[in-house]
């Protein structure tokens, strides 16, 4: 298996919805499909708002690129001022991957 990586973000948004929150979402995830390394991503949140994507990708340098993206950066900042109560960003090498599928 080649080395790849995961970044696990996890998030608590705000009480109130945002607006704009669901449109930058849409465009952030379809901007870092379209970037150098990414490979996929999972997305899921729950009714109180607690929420966790796992993005992965080919390199660190891809990680890296991608957190510096300019659209990115937007993004990022905007989650801290409106939309986020707090986050916490993992990133991990996978070391083994299996699955099941019936």
């Amino acid at each position: 298996m080649e080395t790849y990586y995961a970044v696990i973000f996890t998030s608590q948004r705000t009480e109130q919805d945002e607006e704009g929150y669901g449109k930058m979402a849409e465009r952030i995830d379809a901007l870092a499909q379209q970037q150098p390394g990414f490979l996929r991503a999972e997305s899921v949140r729950n009714e109180e708002g607690k929420g966790i994507t796992v993005s992965y990708w080919a390199s660190l340098e891809a990680i890296q690129a991608w957190k510096e993206h300019a659209k990115h950066l937007i993004a990022q900042q905007l989650g801290k001022d409106k939309w986020y109560t707090a986050y916490n960003v993992e990133i991990c090498q996978m070391l083994k991957a299996y699955s099941f599928k019936k």
